[in-house]
């Protein structure tokens, strides 16, 4: 039998799909191979970087689907069924929507693969594949399972090597898809199978895809101390309530950490309360005056994600948002328009409100385009929302920005190393900015699908 693997992309620019100058490996495509048992063939194709060989021999498919990339993977799969062959679809978009997603496939696993993965294959080997697995989540996620990276050499990667240590997240914010997809708690994989991982592999630059690593303190810290004599740098996903514990954040620096993305999300008390972003609530008005300085002091070269198209927010604000990005010199930062991914809290309460553009389904809409706006703001029109948001990515990473941002001596420049990623890193970023602006989803013209 052979299993092939997709990681679809997001869509197209004019008529030829776009290629992601910054892809890193599908880490959850890796750990499905890892689970395939050794007498089923696989192989792995990147949308993001190459053609996918439909007329290639293959007895099954397996597409991960994410919200963005849904348009795709189900134009993807209907190539595969039309030659007759088997699709399987999970992931974040299928957890959400697994009703839409299962008109596309032979068969959807909703929720993580691990507990079913090789039963899905033998049912398929077997012709007794059923059209939904449930799947109750693993207390223990990838256990004593490593991720196989065989699949992704001669790919283009960036140099950095994806991993998890945990999945989901305790906090409930009202935007989040998994949030949704966890139901709002958090797991850990041992200590001893991430160390094992770590060693089974060449670099010693990691990226944890974790969505908040520092959900659990204590095991967060019994991590960073197994990772202190691995002599690692690594990258992951934090959250603001880590620097009220200062053992986490010294065991974390010692470790190897180079920096976190935060999710910083808005600059506005009332946007905070709104979104039920807890880590973030303030009992002043000076936001995060006393993080920034704390990040600083760490050494920690910040990612700073803002979400914008709140009911509080105006075109103005949203400009002082940039703003203050700027000022203090953040690594990078992300101005991500406020997104309803299907069953979140936050879709629901503009689904009831009237406020959904698109039919509610932006993710299949033709006319809809990548960082458009999907929602009827209160403050702006759905256009001036989509334009001020890029004119934020515009601004941020404006060569006069890249450089300014640069001289930030406690963080960008506190080492060679760390100076080295900013420059190589910023200039990247900034060409996606304005490579995937506009991009439309899939390949095809709903006519042609």
């Amino acid at each position: 039998m052979k299993l092939t693997l997709i990681k679809p992309n997001i869509g197209r620019r004019e008529h030829s799909l776009y290629v992601d100058e910054g892809r890193m490996e599908p880490l959850q495509l890796g750990i499905l191979a890892a689970l395939t048992p050794k007498d089923i063939d696989v192989v792995m194709y990147d949308d993001r970087m190459e053609e996918i060989p439909y007329d290639r021999p293959t007895d099954v498919v397996a597409i991960t689907v994410e919200t963005f990339t849904a348009r795709r993977a189900y134009e993807i799969s209907e190539e595969f069924r039309r030659r007759g062959v088997k699709t399987v679809m999970g992931g974040m978009h299928a957890m959400l929507i697994p009703e839409e997603v299962e008109e596309h496939c032979d068969a959807v696993i909703v929720g993580d693969a691990e507990p079913v993965w090789e039963t899905v294959l033998r049912d398929c080997e077997n012709n007794t594949l059923k059209k939904r697995y449930e799947v109750v989540q693993p207390l223990c996620p990838q256990q004593n399972v490593i991720t196989r990276r065989d699949i992704f050499e001669g790919k283009g990667y960036l140099p950095i090597t994806l991993l998890q240590f945990s999945r989901g997240c305790n906090h409930t914010c009202n935007f989040c898809a998994s949030s949704v997809y966890f139901k709002a708690h958090h797991y850990c994989r041992p200590v001893e199978d991430v160390v094992k991982e770590i060693k089974a592999q060449k670099r010693k630059l990691l990226f944890f895809v974790d969505d908040n690593i520092v959900c659990n303190h204590e095991k967060a810290k019994e991590l960073f101390r197994a990772l202190i004599p691995l002599k690692i740098r690594w990258v992951s996903q934090g959250s603001m309530d880590m620097l009220k514990d200062k053992e986490l954040m010294e065991l974390m620096v010692k470790s190897g950490c180079l920096g976190l993305v935060i999710g910083f999300e808005s600059i506005s008390p009332d946007c905070i309360s709104e979104m039920n972003k807890y880590t973030n609530k303030k009992g002043s008005d000076s936001m995060y005056e006393k993080e920034i300085k704390e990040l600083r002091k760490w050494g920690l070269q910040t990612w700073a994600a803002f979400t914008v198209g709140h009911d509080g927010d105006t075109v103005e604000s949203i400009r002082a948002t940039c703003d203050f990005a700027i000022k203090n010199k953040f690594t990078f930062a992300a101005y991500n328009i406020l997104m309803p991914y299907p069953n979140t809290p936050l879709y629901e309460k503009l689904k009831a409100e009237g406020r959904l553009l698109y039919d509610g389904k932006w993710w299949l809409h033709e006319d809809y385009r990548f960082n458009y706006c999907s929602i009827v703001p209160k403050n702006m029109t759905p256009d001036e929302l989509t334009e001020i948001s890029f004119d934020c990515r515009k601004r941020f990473n404006s060569l006069k920005s890249i450089i300014t941002r640069a001289l930030e001596f406690r963080t960008n420049m506190r080492t060679p190393y760390r100076f080295m990623t900013y420059l190589i890193y910023n200039p990247l970023f900034r060409k996606e900015v304005f490579k995937k602006q506009g991009m439309k989803f899939g390949l095809k013209d709903e006519k042609q699908v």
